[in-house]
């Protein structure tokens, strides 16, 4: 017996250990997104007045840190717990180098529960070895009873953006530009930025579960570089797509005005087991406000979650559905919808951001979601996802699909928010595969 408790002490400290090397980490080449978005984040800060019995023999990463510092202590249930979450903010991989920096995460219901969603703020500041300098604030808040809610973001980064071409990876027939713009072979380039965005959206429930709102968003870019290729080298993607469509080489903006209606029976934010979630968008971009064209882009979002097991309701099926077209004028290349381009950048697992890109785009994925230990510390997914878009060169969208699935592990973070650490590897065609890490689940 003693033998078997220096065992498990010793496990919980390399748990640990392990834990406070990945916390903060960003998926495996999502460069693009090497901030936290709002919903990775969101309701992951809690405020507890009093235990519940849903939470009842489960263990999280507070109840395991107790137990390595003070081994003999007994948890104290009535604890409340603090509102604000500070957390290193680190990540390494190839295409962003070493990254560096810290995130902190406030949560607070402000009415009565349980009639009022948890309202949260994030930030974080970042840095990598490659030159990557990421600072971002973002807000959701629901005030009482959520008859209002608030979204918004502030974004200042210099960052960096993988790019594979337009299209779902079929070689176009046309000209040799087309060829090079529809990239079937998947040459990687790499565009460097300075990216600024502001975004907020006020939402008013109308009914039960049902929303509608409007909002603005301004995403501006500065000083693009494409510095693998020489100067003057215009067979790139990227420069091919800004010739033909009136789009300045080194700088646009892509401001617009965002309408959306939303609809949510979830259990849970952060990890539901039962309920839907959908949500429909027309942003339109205008150059009286400033932005480089215009352009008009509808959006859906679609989610359905169901629960296996009474007894074990974290036994799920869950499925996502996600599309945006352009259905008039014209979007900036680096805005086109695509892989990873959803609002959480965790579409696409086993490939970069923007590895599949177009003016019409769809995504679906369904993934299954298991306990592995009783104490539900350890659980894991299996997924698996299906893309596809046009290239206006002759694909048209829905014509060919692109695959891409993998498996998992989840380590609960929190009990009380249902938030966990998940650590996924995931691969797809073209020999695309990667580690991703974050903080709740894609979707």
């Amino acid at each position: 017996m003693q033998k078997q408790l220096r065992y498990t002490t010793i496990l919980k400290g390399i748990v640990l250990l392990t834990l406070s090397v990945l916390f903060g980490k960003q998926g495996y080449a999502q460069v693009h997104a090497t901030t936290d978005s709002l919903k990775t984040d969101s309701l992951q800060a809690d405020t507890i007045k009093k235990p519940k019995l849903e939470y009842a023999g489960q263990y999280d990463i507070s109840d395991l840190i107790q137990d390595v510092i003070h081994p003999n202590k007994k948890p104290d249930s009535l604890k409340k717990k603090s509102g604000i979450t500070l957390m290193p903010n680190v990540a390494s991989n190839p295409s962003i180098g070493f990254q560096i920096g810290i995130k902190a995460v406030a949560g607070r219901v402000l009415g009565k529960e349980p009639g009022t969603l948890m309202s949260v703020a994030a930030t974080s500041a970042s840095i990598t070895t490659k030159g990557i300098i990421y600072f971002y604030l973002s807000h959701n808040v629901f005030t009482p009873g959520n008859h209002w809610n608030l979204q918004g973001s502030l974004v200042a980064a210099k960052t960096l953006t993988p790019d594979f071409g337009i299209g779902i990876g079929e070689a176009a027939n046309g000209s040799e530009a087309d060829r090079v713009l529809s990239n079937p072979g998947r040459k990687g380039y790499v565009l460097h930025s300075l990216f600024y965005n502001f975004r907020e959206k006020v939402y008013k429930q109308v009914t039960d579960n049902l929303f509608l709102g409007a909002g603005v968003s301004f995403d501006i870019r500065r000083s693009i570089e494409d510095r693998n290729n020489p100067v003057g080298e215009t067979q790139t993607p990227y420069y091919i797509y800004n010739e033909r469509n009136g789009f300045n080489n080194s700088s646009y903006s892509s401001n617009g005005l965002l309408f959306n209606a939303q609809f949510t029976t979830r259990d849970n934010q952060n990890r539901a087991y039962k309920g839907i979630y959908a949500d429909a968008g027309i942003r339109v971009n205008q150059t009286w406000i400033g932005s480089t064209k215009n352009a008009t882009q509808l959006t859906t979002d679609f989610r359905k979650y169901w629960s296996l097991s009474k007894r074990n309701p974290e036994h799920v099926i869950a499925f996502w559905n996600w599309t945006s077209f352009v259905i008039g004028g014209a979007l900036p290349y680096l805005e086109l919808p695509g892989t990873g381009r959803d609002p959480s950048f965790r579409s696409g697992r086993g490939y970069t951001v923007t590895y599949f890109k177009g003016t019409q785009y769809a995504y679906s994925e369904v993934e299954y979601r298991f306990p592995i230990t009783r104490n539900k510390f350890i659980s894991g997914v299996t997924f698996f996802n299906m893309q596809t878009a046009n290239d206006d060169l002759g694909t048209k969208i829905g014509q060919v699909w692109q695959p891409g699935g993998g498996a998992g592990l989840r380590v609960l973070f929190n009990k009380a928010t249902r938030t966990n650490l998940c650590i996924d590897y995931a691969f797809g065609k073209y020999g695309a595969k990667g580690l991703f890490l974050g903080l709740n689940e894609a979707f």
